[in-house]
């Protein structure tokens, strides 16, 4: 999710750049609703897809579950003879992995760009060109890689997301239902351990909100029920859970007063939407990794040493960021006083 997002406003200086492009994005299929609403994804550009003209969509995890399945050779049969079928000139791999670069290698596009020195170091087998990043955030790396393409930095750096007006319908009806004209998201989980913050702080947080008015959504993914117990209980029942689809966060990042968590991918989307966010960070770096937004402050205490090594134990300077911090850091974002 947060290679997606982070990949956008240089997907964005293509389209400027070359606005009669034909432009596809190979995209895992859990994911594809940040590029476009399912309605829309054979069609024409639009708000319910903004920014590219054809989706095509992959789930290479379920490919590397079963690899020498017939139904995974037919999938990936199929996503070959699709790219190839479009004849791009050009491929750019911006997120770096193997994954991504073979499948520009299969789409045959007699330009193939990438990092020099990409997530993973053997894609760069499959580069034509490979090019040295610049930049200290990856939004301003990938630019750095679609400038080399041709596209112009012409500042603003957008992130274009798609409207999706049934999600859009449900996240007000949803509030309503609720009671919640303001709300702060709360996003305990992540994809590594030592990026949560305490689910007590958490639920400390929501009660202080709750007390200036502002009611808490707690957003979480599959597997992190007694994550979400957690918080809802330390609310003292100040908190409320939500389950919604992809489509269904967006919507509701964008009523959201305020978004509180740690580097994970709703945290970049609230960044991407310009809702007010209050990243807490731990062992990943917010220079390199932090929301990329104007409205947003970063929490990281300096005993938190950087490392992208993924761990499940707690990161020791993370948990030592104080609720007064967080609820210091929402007064100043709101401007007003929620101590």
């Amino acid at each position: 999710m947060g290679d997606i997002l982070h990949s956008l406003p240089a997907v964005a200086a293509l389209r400027q750049s070359f606005p009669s492009a034909v432009i596809g994005w190979v995209v895992e299929e859990r994911w594809a609703a940040l590029l476009s609403t399912a309605a829309a994804q054979v069609g024409p550009r639009g708000v319910e897809k903004p920014l590219v003209d054809h989706i095509h969509l992959v789930n290479t995890k379920a490919w590397r579950d079963a690899p020498l399945s017939g139904k995974t050779w037919k999938a990936v049969r199929g996503t070959i003879g699709e790219l190839r079928a479009m004849r791009y000139d050009t491929s750019v791999d911006i997120q770096g992995a193997m994954k991504s670069a073979v499948l520009g290698r299969f789409a045959r596009a007699r330009n193939r760009y990438g990092f020099a020195q990409p997530r993973e170091s053997m894609a760069t087998m499959f580069y034509g060109y490979p090019i040295p990043a610049s930049g200290t955030h990856i939004v301003d790396q990938n630019l750095s890689l679609a400038m080399a393409v041709g596209a112009a930095d012409r500042g603003g750096k957008p992130f274009p997301l798609p409207i999706d007006p049934v999600a859009e319908a449900w996240a007000d009806r949803e509030l309503q239902r609720r009671g919640l004209p303001a709300f702060a998201i709360l996003n305990p989980g992540a994809g590594w351990g030592s990026k949560c913050w305490p689910a007590q702080s958490f639920g400390e947080v929501a009660r202080r909100l709750t007390a200036r008015g502002i009611g808490s959504l707690i957003n979480f993914g599959p597997g992190e029920e007694s994550l979400v117990n957690a918080v809802e209980e330390a609310s003292q029942s100040a908190a409320q859970r939500i389950s919604c689809s992809l489509s269904e966060l967006i919507a509701l990042t964008r009523r959201a007063t305020l978004f509180i968590g740690g580097d994970t991918g709703p945290l970049h989307l609230a960044a991407a939407l310009k809702t007010p966010c209050i990243a807490l960070f731990g062992p990943t770096d917010p220079a390199r990794n932090g929301p990329f937004s104007e409205q947003a402050i970063v929490l990281r205490s300096p005993q938190s040493l950087t490392t992208y090594k993924r761990s499940t134990q707690a990161d020791e300077g993370l948990a030592s960021i104080s609720v007064d911090e967080v609820i210091a850091a929402a007064s100043k974002l709101l401007g007003r006083d929620l101590g």
